[in-house]
């Protein structure tokens, strides 16, 4: 399949909107020609993964004639995203990230049917947003909503976290979620003459991902469980804007001003989590990194060193150190896509509760058959020590998704965990709420709170003194001990039940090709419930 070595028209979209991330020449806004990439012969995408592997390459970065320094961070990532081509990702890269971008999709139709999402879209209803237009961006999940991208990215992102059911990455973040629903919106948003392929969105929405990760690689407590800002809203709209600026076409200069402007979008306490506004965090992140890309296609600017400066991007992490994301980047051939690969959820919680589910499961395989909750003296919990998921009676759903109390008793009484294990009626049951009062919690100083490192250790005692216990070391879904492909496919498919079988065999197809002769409007217009 070949792809065009015709460079797309420049057009007011608004400002000078540029097309193709393959063949294309960039202009600055003087009309001057700056660079003009040598086109990509084929691609087949057939598969989840099938692209030959081309090591990354990272050349010193230039604008409008002017050597920038190789040591300085915003320059060299502001040339990432400029300049990648799809060569430049490993087969593994893109098998996970189409893996990533199919349970993004479902876990996003699905989260819409949730309170927080419709309030949400309520809200802007009221404003005169969403409506039931032949244009627009489309609304996951809803029955032909549509609105314009922005607010397009808020809901859909929103959507995404709102169940916590989204993916998890090391160091700590949701990337997914704040990348794209912006993508998909402002490909919708579009005209045809530059409307993106699906080729496109793919090599933009791994753009965005390894901008989140370069820059959680400026900190070291950023590899630990976050304890002041929630990642999506601090690197979730950066990753947003690199990927939005990415897929417009954009050169050095704009891509350094759209980062500098969405770095003044960032940031949102951990105070919020296990709130109803946690999954805004996500929604705003989409958002704003795209309008932080079109505000720079406006000519706005930022500060050209954002991701350099402790008073800029550094103002998130106390040990903020932009060089040792330097030191390290130099040793990788690869996106660290390719050798940090993702969490794709089972249940709709925090990820650390996966250890605590899966643990308390085998415990519960291990109960006797006629052990009775009454026959359970206590139960215990050894984990590491994180404030926001110390919730040892949750009063609401969101409460209970950050709770090692609730998921454990619900494993241990249930023997499963769903969807409806965090609505109400479940949550309040008196044998439930029994059995958290009898869990202890227990914090080993060996067990640090890392996803990388911790572990969940979970142990019934029954009152005739005997003691079952088991331990998870990577819950089934980690990224050390990754979903099958069969498994992705299922949890997509069980997340899309608003969506008749034709829709979500389309979707699924779309996504496993990924093809540049498809339009990525083609994809978003599947996204609505029949």
């Amino acid at each position: 399949m070949s792809i065009s070595t015709t460079a797309r028209p420049i057009v007011q979209v608004p400002g000078r909107l540029l097309g193709s991330n393959f063949v294309r020449t960039v202009y600055t806004q003087d009309n001057v020609s700056v660079r003009q990439e040598q086109p990509i012969a084929t691609f087949q995408h057939k598969t989840f993964a099938d692209n030959a592997h081309v090591p990354l390459q990272i050349e010193t970065p230039t604008t409008l004639g002017v050597n920038l320094p190789a040591t300085s961070v915003t320059s060299w990532m502001s040339d990432l995203v400029a300049n990648t081509s799809l060569m430049q990702l490993s087969e593994k890269t893109i098998h996970r990230s189409k893996r990533m971008l199919l349970d993004t999709l479902g876990v996003g139709i699905l989260g819409f049917q949730t309170d927080i999402a419709q309030s949400v879209t309520k809200m802007y209803a009221g404003l005169g947003k969403p409506c039931r237009d032949s244009s627009g961006s489309a609304v996951w999940g809803s029955r032909d909503l549509r609105t314009s991208p922005d607010i397009a990215a808020f809901i859909n992102g929103t959507s995404v976290h709102t169940m916590d059911f989204d993916d998890t990455w090391h160091p700590a973040t949701h990337p997914s979620g704040a990348t794209l629903p912006a993508l998909l919106a402002l490909a919708q948003f579009l005209p045809a003459p530059l409307s993106p392929s699906l080729e496109d969105v793919l090599l933009a929405y791994n753009v965005g991902i390894q901008v989140q990760g370069m820059l959680l690689r400026t900190s070291k407590s950023a590899r630990n469980l976050p304890c002041r800002f929630h990642p999506p809203s601090v690197v979730g709209v950066m990753g947003s804007a690199a990927a939005c600026s990415n897929l417009l076409g954009f050169g050095l200069k704009k891509s350094r001003n759209a980062l500098g402007i969405a770095a003044s979008f960032a940031g949102a306490p951990m105070a919020n989590v296990g709130t109803t506004t946690k999954p805004l965090h996500a929604g705003k992140a989409a958002r704003f990194g795209l309008e932080a890309a079109l505000l720079a296609d406006q000519g706005i600017e930022g500060n050209s060193n954002i991701l350099d400066m402790p008073s800029g991007f550094g103002a998130f992490y106390d040990d903020f150190d932009p060089e040792a994301l330097l030191a390290e980047f130099t040793k990788h051939d690869h996106f660290y896509f390719h050798t940090q690969d993702i969490a794709l959820k089972r249940y709709p919680a925090h990820l650390g509760m996966h250890w605590t589910i899966d643990a308390a499961l085998e415990v519960h395989k291990k109960l006797a058959e006629n052990v009775k909750p009454d026959d359970i003296k206590h139960v215990t919990i050894s984990a590491p020590y994180a404030r926001y998921v110390d919730r040892p009676l949750p009063s609401t759903m969101h409460e209970a998704r950050h709770s090692f109390h609730f998921n454990a008793c619900t494993a241990l009484l249930d023997g499963h965990v769903t969807p409806c294990s965090y609505h109400d009626e479940q949550r309040s049951r008196p044998q439930l709420r029994d059995l958290m009062t009898k869990t202890l919690m227990k914090h080993a100083d060996d067990n640090r709170p890392c996803f990388n490192e911790m572990y969940v250790e979970v142990k019934a005692e029954l009152v005739d003194g005997t003691e079952i216990q088991a331990r998870c070391l990577k819950p089934y879904g980690h990224w050390d001990n990754p979903l099958s492909d069969v498994d992705v496919v299922n949890k997509f498919l069980q997340n899309t039940s608003c969506l008749d079988q034709q829709r979500t065999q389309d979707i699924v197809l779309m996504v496993k090709d990924m093809d540049a002769e498809v339009k990525a409007a083609e994809l978003a217009k599947l996204l609505h419930c029949s």
